[in-house]
């Protein structure tokens, strides 16, 4: 029995050897012939070129730069090394006035390790046409490497900033989100920059070299180009720079819009900063200056600067409270300039008040009594839903990064707010744009759209990629057909603001071409202003910051709505007086450059 026993296990022991020696030499050689290749072929990722950016005529907006970058061989700074280290870079500096022993120092420091094998860049970018007088004296370095390289550049410096944005070094973030930014180690940070980083980074190449064990080349397996995307915007160079003379020194934000599909012509966000400062890194103290500057030039105004919106919510108020059915076009209220309500005291701008007024006289004049009273009998219940639903408080879908929703006050989000509840006082003062309520610009000209053409439109400004156009569908059932039938009343309203007596806006928009436009101001408060006091501050009497901010939003042709121009000055105090003469000029630039078309002479209203 032991003999069996014995046998069974020798014979045991014999198969596994045998299935096991079978694995090593039959199995196992594709394993090992892969390790083997990975060991004779080497792979090396090609960094694509960013795309550029265009304005609609195809003139850039931000590029390129072809350079070089200079790098020092790993590990000079070790100790033994160190006097290497110190007399190439040394060299450097004579030989390139620009470069700063301390910087390249710095930098070389910092990346090089004893686990490093690739040359540590101490110059990121120099110029063409700097490096090239220097590139044989440099090149006879062997410690040093010369590299073609690119740096972005922005040829208009601070135009339209906030839109196109900057690239900046890739972080560990940027990192994580697209392992490219790793390779060309660029990342959109602002603006369309960052909104299409993806894209504008392009797809990396791959090139497949066969090495001896010396890491030396025998030949080319195989080579994959990299892919590089251009962006076309829709936005027109010279009516970009012609609102930003127009806008001056003033703080605040512009928007030209195509009504019909989205499609933003000029938007702007004051003061702006030039971009170039911040692709090689901005100084301390520049970004001290820019940080502490009160106009907030860092703030994208377009889609992160949140004003209550006054009275240009008026038109979006009146729907809500005519669609309820309890207050009618004809529905007519006695405004005295002052409501009582608990004890305040609500007035109205106009201290004498307007007398018996309907809703279009109230579009007109902007009587804050009749919302007031039209809103009383309403209700927020009904009002802020409509205002949601014509897009207030949600995104435009507009394609900037960190787009804000505002808010549309209502008696569920105070609750889920404040843990309050909602009072009548509320209601009133929402109704006319103050309060809890805040808006975009870019919400604002998309509400306007709205109610030129009664469809939704997604602002947008990105028109092609590459030679591909994109599509941004435009929305006819953002409300009912039934919630649009007091458009056509609205509008009257909004004729007359800019074009009969009376009208908030008529004394200061003056459009000289052949073309009525249609208008609401408004007036978002920045302080409060106590509605006890008999004699009410005029804005000009305030301290500058304090003053209410000025908005004006306006489309045209009034009869063949083509473009929606928002306004809106910070501290400008009154929307028509601020806002009036630069949309003036914008209608008379649009119609000048063609983007306005009329078949026939307008009649007026």
């Amino acid at each position: 029995m032991r003999i069996k026993i014995t046998l069974a296990i020798f014979i045991s022991v014999w198969i596994a050897l045998l299935v096991r020696v079978y694995y090593i030499s039959i199995k196992s050689n594709a394993y090992y012939e892969e390790i083997a290749k990975q060991n004779a072929v080497k792979v090396e990722e090609l960094a694509p070129l960013r795309g550029v950016i265009l304005d609609r005529k195809l003139k850039p907006l931000s590029f390129n730069r072809l350079g070089f970058s200079i790098g020092l061989k790993p590990r000079l700074s070790l100790k033994s090394n160190r006097t290497v280290l110190e007399e190439e870079i040394a060299f450097l500096a004579e030989t390139l006035p620009d470069a700063s022993v301390k910087d390249m120092m710095k930098e070389y420091v910092k990346a090089d390790s004893a686990y490093n094998h690739d040359f540590v860049d101490v110059i990121s970018f120099i110029p063409y046409e700097k490096l090239i007088p220097h590139f044989a004296k440099i090149a006879q370095h062997d410690n040093l490497q010369i590299k073609i390289t690119s740096k972005r550049h922005y040829p208009y410096g601070s135009l339209a900033s906030h839109v196109i944005g900057y690239v900046g070094k890739s972080n560990t973030q940027d990192v994580a989100e697209d392992a490219t930014a790793k390779l060309v180690g660029f990342s959109g940070k602002t603006g369309i920059e960052k909104y299409y980083n993806t894209v504008l980074q392009g797809i990396k190449g791959e090139k497949k070299t066969k090495v001896t064990a010396f890491n030396q080349e025998i030949e080319q397996v195989s080579k994959t180009l990299p892919v590089s995307n251009d962006l076309v915007l829709s936005l027109d160079l010279e009516l970009q720079r012609y609102i930003a003379e127009l806008f001056g020194d003033d703080s605040g934000a512009v928007v030209v819009m195509n009504a019909k599909n989205g499609e933003i012509l000029a938007a702007a966000s004051f003061p702006e900063y030039d971009l170039n400062k911040f692709v090689s890194g901005i100084t301390r103290e520049e970004w001290a200056i820019l940080a502490n500057d009160l106009n907030h030039p860092f703030t994208n105004k377009l889609v992160n600067g949140l004003y209550p919106p006054g009275s240009v919510v008026k038109m979006g108020v009146g729907m809500a409270m005519m669609n309820s059915g309890i207050i009618t076009p004809n529905t007519t209220f006695e405004s005295t300039g002052t409501m009582e309500l608990g004890g305040r005291v609500f007035r109205d701008w106009k201290k004498e008040g307007h007398g018996m007024i309907s809703y279009v006289r109230a579009i007109r004049e902007s009587c804050d009594d009749y919302f007031y009273k039209a809103s009383l009998k309403t209700g927020i219940d009904i009002i802020a839903p409509f205002l949601s639903k014509i897009g207030f408080a949600a995104k435009t879908g507009i394609d900037l990064p960190r787009e804000f929703m505002g808010t549309v006050p209502s008696r569920e989000w105070k609750k889920a707010r404040f843990g309050k509840g909602w009072s009548q006082g509320e209601t009133l003062i929402s109704s006319i744009g103050q309060g809890y309520f805040l808006v975009t610009p870019v919400q604002v000209a998309k509400y306007t759209a709205f109610l030129a053409t009664g469809n939704g439109v997604t602002p947008h400004f990105v028109s092609k990629i590459n030679d591909v156009p994109l599509d941004f569908p435009v929305d006819p059932n953002i409300v009912s057909e039934s919630e649009k039938r007091y458009l056509k009343v609205t509008r009257e309203g909004m004729y007359e603001v800019a074009n009969v007596p009376g009208g908030t806006a008529l004394r200061y928009i003056n459009v000289t071409a052949p073309f009525k436009i249609a208008a609401k101001t408004g007036t978002a408060q920045v302080v409060g202003i106590s509605q006890t006091n008999k004699k009410r501050m005029r804005e000009e009497d305030m301290d500058y910051y304090q003053r209410s901010h000025a908005w004006l939003t306006t489309y045209g042709p009034y009869e063949n709505p083509q473009y929606v121009v928002t306004v809106l000055v910070e501290h400008g105090g009154h929307g028509g007086s601020e806002g009036g003469p630069i949309a003036s000029k914008i209608f008379d630039k649009l119609y000048q450059m063609g983007y306005i078309t009329i078949d026939t002479p307008t009649k007026g209203k």
